[in-house]
């Protein structure tokens, strides 16, 4: 529900108004201590068990269960629908419900940022039509084998050469060109108070939000030569790179029924391949591949196939997109892998092969779980008893990502195959028993002495005060802690990091249609033991803890990997940096 109105104006919202008003004005609160109770308006009670935290922005039922923000509350209270309930606590807040097809929102932007990025497309639409250079631009899309059908299709156009081109056509007056300076389209000199033109001589890529507004542009070189090859929109109030990925709105437009998304690099794999009929590429916009981005191609479809360069840098990639990928992949959701021939990328493998021979390439991509298990047995000596025994410890980590315990299940019943271990004792090496994780029962809760885990803990206290995820650094550090949730608890603080200023309630909201939600409601509820005053040196011991345990585990896999393949540059100075640590 919450994809119909942006999520910038959900979170927004939640910090404007007071969960304990909106309650208090239909279901009166009496205070106990630092929360609010009452008699729970959704079930029959003769002593209150409804408890609404201020602190939180959080109610909880201990009696039925019942919990949420302000938002559910009117939903359940007053029987509204989602839009309904937004509608109201805007009204009580006193700002407007964007539209409904509006899908991006940042309190107190111009209205008017969209119409000049709209203008600029055209303009860029226009030159490479009528600008008297515009033979070399028109001469490099057809060596490149597009069609003027295609180019029109995704708005491609010519920004011509000179400095202020775009600045002369659309800045003409001082708020206009303030627009263009806020969206990134035109650059200020400091010294000079002066403003030239981001983009000169490049074919332009318009980057569409998913509902077809113009955010930004993607700028390719005419002469490869020239540097560099890419040049994309800064970060602006309506570009965020991390969330947003170049032709799902053209996908859209194409297909109704969207059965998989093919994720490319760059902008002219995805026209190349739409020239070619495959309907169903996106490209990340100059980033790696984020946690945004596979919550939102996991709300498009079930089915992603990764095309990357078969080289060490598409391997990389491709390892750091499974590693986001894990935890999302649950209830029929599949993430695949199709690596390159060298030398090649779509584009210039659709123009050899064609539709036909490049569709069969992708009907025989590697799944996950081949490509984790593959890259992992990469590292040991799968010959040696010790190498299996290895191969099992050094995919603890990832293992521990994974949510779904079906998933998890199969990947350790082709682990076992390959290891020749019984899948029975390999779980429990693991730390896994019966057919679930852990992590799903009581050990993301609690450890062995029935106290909180370290994960656990860091979790509630960010839920009780988000700021302190300003003490929290080294996160690429922090993941690799073989911990239950550990996973959750980065991306977390990635979040708390981006938004420092949201509250409990704000968060839930956010998590509420991702698996890792309920765990986070749960840690929710939790009345922390702790005084108010001692929870940053707890949450600061409790990170430090962790990352010592990452670092312990990054000592042991490197001295592992000396023993049987052997180490890289890389890996030996990181390896002495840990020894000294130690």
């Amino acid at each position: 529900m919450a994809g119909r109105i942006p999520q910038e104006f959900i979170d927004d919202l939640l910090s404007r108004v007071d969960v304990v008003d909106i309650i208090d004005a239909r279901v009166p609160l009496r205070k106990a201590g630092r929360d609010f109770q009452a008699r729970c308006p959704f079930h029959e009670e003769k002593s209150p068990s409804f408890t609404v935290s201020q602190n939180k922005q959080f109610y909880h039922c201990f009696g039925c269960g019942a919990h949420g923000t302000a938002i559910s509350f009117l939903m359940e209270y007053e029987h509204l629908d989602f839009i309904e309930a937004l509608k109201e606590l805007a009204k009580h807040a006193g700002i407007e419900l964007p539209q409904q097809n509006q899908q991006s929102y940042t309190p107190n932007i111009s209205p008017d940022l969209s119409e000049i990025m709209q203008q600029a497309t055209h303009f860029y639409t226009q030159q490479l039509q009528q600008h008297p250079k515009k033979a070399d631009a028109v001469s490099y899309l057809k060596r490149r084998g597009l069609s003027g059908e295609i180019a029109s299709e995704f708005s491609i156009g010519f920004a011509p050469p000179g400095w202020d081109n775009l600045i002369q056509e659309l800045g003409t007056t001082k708020t206009r060109l303030e627009q263009l300076v806020t969206t990134g389209m035109a650059v200020e000199k400091e010294e000079q108070n002066k403003c030239y033109d981001r983009f000169r001589n490049r074919i332009m890529f318009p980057i569409r939000n998913r509902r077809g507004k113009v955010i930004g542009f993607g700028g390719r070189v005419l002469d490869d030569e020239d540097k560099p090859k890419y040049l994309n929109s800064p970060e602006s109030p309506l570009f965020h790179k991390g969330n947003e990925l170049y032709g799902l709105y053209e996908v859209r437009q194409a297909t109704r029924t969207i059965d998989k998304l093919l994720i490319v690099e760059g902008y002219m794999d995805v026209v190349a391949l739409a020239q070619h009929d495959i309907r169903y590429a996106v490209a990340a916009l100059g980033t790696a591949i984020t946690p945004e981005h596979i919550t939102l191609l996991f709300k498009t479809t079930s089915d992603l196939i990764f095309c990357l360069d078969g080289d060490r840098a598409g391997r990389a990639a491709a390892w750091k997109a499974l590693d986001i990928a894990l935890p999302a992949i649950n209830d029929g959701r599949q993430a695949r892998f199709m690596f390159l021939p060298d030398g090649e990328d779509p584009d210039t493998l659709i123009r050899k092969e064609g539709k036909e021979l490049f569709e069969k390439r992708i009907q025989q991509a590697d799944s996950l779980s081949n490509v984790l298990l593959d890259t992992l047995s990469k590292e040991v000596d799968l010959g040696s008893i010790d190498g299996k025994a290895q191969l099992a410890e050094i995919a603890k980590p990832k293992l521990a990502k994974i949510s779904n315990p079906i998933y998890l299940n199969l990947i350790i019943e082709e682990l076992a195959l390959r290891t020749r271990i019984d899948s029975n004792a390999l779980k429990q090496q693991l730390g896994l028993s019966g057919n679930t994780p852990k992590h799903n029962k009581q050990s993301f809760a609690r450890n062995r002495n029935n106290k909180p885990s370290l994960v656990r803990k860091s979790i509630t206290f960010l839920l009780n005060q988000p700021s302190l995820a300003q003490q929290a650094d080294e996160l690429s550090l922090l993941s690799q802690a073989q911990q239950p949730g550990i996973n959750l608890l980065v991306q977390l603080l990635e979040f708390l990091q981006q938004h420092p200023n949201i509250n409990c309630g704000t968060i839930l909201q956010h998590w509420q249609d991702k698996p890792e939600g309920q765990h986070l409601v749960k840690l929710a509820k939790v009345q922390l033991e702790t005084p108010d005053e001692g929870w940053e040196k707890e949450f600061i011991d409790a990170i430090s803890q962790l990352k010592k345990q990452a670092k312990d585990q990054q000592l042991h896999n490197l001295l592992i990997k000396e023993k049987s393949t052997g180490l890289d540059a890389d890996d030996k100075r990181l390896l002495m940096k840990l020894l000294k640590r130690n």
